[in-house]
């Protein structure tokens, strides 16, 4: 269980790698191949994009070819695209390149959390897959320190930089290598002795080895999401994932300049605060997931988010040290729920489309995320800081109520129970001890 935590968490590593990474070459890179201010921006976003396609595509590619198999795919994919890294000489390479490898990160998206939340004991599974979220940070503040360490230190090509992300991609491809099969995924491919032969070998609890008696062996379909069953659930994981993080990605990604608009100088300090306190965030939600719940974290921290952002977006004139208290409580606030938008999605589709409701939560997710990124200087710049931060606060808002009406508690119970069909769920208030 350890190691295939730890093989999971390093796929969002590598994620926030490439990520920061990027930041770090982006100019070094632009000033040689001469790029346009057109395609320095779509060559920056497109790992998003990438990860947009490869989602739903990495997620087909589970539920129909097995975890195990996808699971090794797309870090190989990922692997040749860090290596292609080091020969780029034309924007339309550097693209295509950051392209296939956000393609891989995207499918690792839809595999991993799956494949970790089929394993994970009960009791642990939140804790488990929310350690994801705080692997993706320090992935990202890593690559951050490589980056401008071989930049400034030792004067290194951008193409390096970039393609350091070769070694942790070639350790975790290796590392991966002999992992079991899903023993879920084997029930509902109806391999049945296969698949009690690893989950007495791999899982801990008898319970959960007990519990593999309610897979089913019907086959998932793109559709089955949008079915009477799963509706709900679809439109719970895909709304409350995309109003998590499109305020997120657009003020964090420009934190600098949105303080600075404040009047708090260069915006620097404040930005360094603003991430720090969102990674403090991640490990409070990380501590408290399986005392509290799911459902008790994501709730009020929601609707702090959205007054925060009211006050900031009606009180234009209000002084800047609230201004940055406000921003300070958005960044802590917004990543309690940020770390459990990978847990729920592994825990509330059924196995069968486990690995395709993943993949469209995160595509749809990344959507938010490409949208907050490139509009908000357009909004900051056509109609005003405040008008900005009421938009954002009312997509802070559409998330709560979502969540309100559609969140379940889903702590400390079985797969069988928190993915069964809606309208045969059963209402269950007490979390299990």
């Amino acid at each position: 269980m350890i190691k295939l935590t730890g093989l999971t968490v390093g796929g969002m590593f590598i994620d926030g790698y490439i990520l920061g990474i990027i930041g770090t070459a982006i100019a070094a890179a632009t000033a040689e191949l001469n790029m346009s201010l057109f395609w320095e921006g779509l060559t920056g976003a497109s790992a998003l994009i990438g990860i947009f396609i490869g989602g739903p595509l990495g997620g087909w590619l589970a539920d129909k070819l097995g975890r195990k198999p996808t699971f090794t795919l797309d870090l190989a994919l990922f692997l040749v695209g860090s290596i292609l890294q080091f020969f780029v000489d034309s924007t339309w390479q550097l693209f295509g390149v950051r392209l296939l490898m956000g393609i891989a990160i995207g499918a690792d998206y839809s595999v991993s959390w799956p494949l970790l939340a089929e394993f994970a004991p009960a009791r642990l599974r939140g804790r488990l897959m929310s350690l994801s979220e705080v692997a993706w940070y320090v992935g990202f503040m890593f690559a951050f320190c490589v980056g401008y360490a071989m930049s400034t230190v030792f004067s290194a090509d951008w193409r390096i930089i970039l393609g350091s992300s070769t070694v942790p991609a070639l350790i975790l491809f290796l590392a991966r290598l002999g992992l079991p099969e899903s023993p879920r995924w084997l029930m509902n491919q109806g391999r049945t002795e296969e698949a009690h032969r690893i989950a007495h070998d791999y899982l801990e609890s008898p319970s959960d080895v007990l519990d593999l008696a309610g897979e089913s062996t019907r086959q998932g379909t793109f559709g089955m999401l949008f079915s009477r069953d799963y509706w709900r659930t679809t439109t719970f994981v895909s709304v409350f994932w995309f109003c998590t993080v499109t305020p997120y990605f657009a003020i964090a990604t420009f934190a600098a300049s949105v303080l600075s608009d404040y009047g708090l100088g260069d915006g620097f300090g404040g930005a360094l605060g603003l991430n720090g306190l969102a990674l403090v965030g991640v490990l409070v939600s990380l501590a408290l997931i399986e005392r509290v719940g799911r459902r008790k974290l994501i709730l009020p921290t929601q609707w702090v988010c959205a007054v925060v952002l009211l006050i900031i977006g009606l009180w234009t004139s209000a002084p800047p040290a609230l201004v940055l208290t406000c921003f300070l409580v958005f960044a802590f606030a917004n990543a309690i729920p940020t770390a459990i938008t990978g847990v729920y999605p592994g825990e509330v589709f059924p196995t069968e489309i486990r690995g395709i409701g993943t993949g469209f939560g995160c595509a749809f997710s990344r959507v938010g995320a490409g949208l907050g990124t490139f509009l908000l200087p357009w909004s900051m710049h056509n109609l005003g800081p405040g008008p900005s931060m009421l938009i954002a606060a009312g997509v802070c808002v559409v998330g709560a109520v979502v969540s309100q009406v559609l969140a379940p508690e889903t702590t400390g119970r079985p797969l069988s129970e928190t993915s069964a069909p809606h309208r045969g769920r059963p209402r269950r208030e007490k979390i299990p001890a």
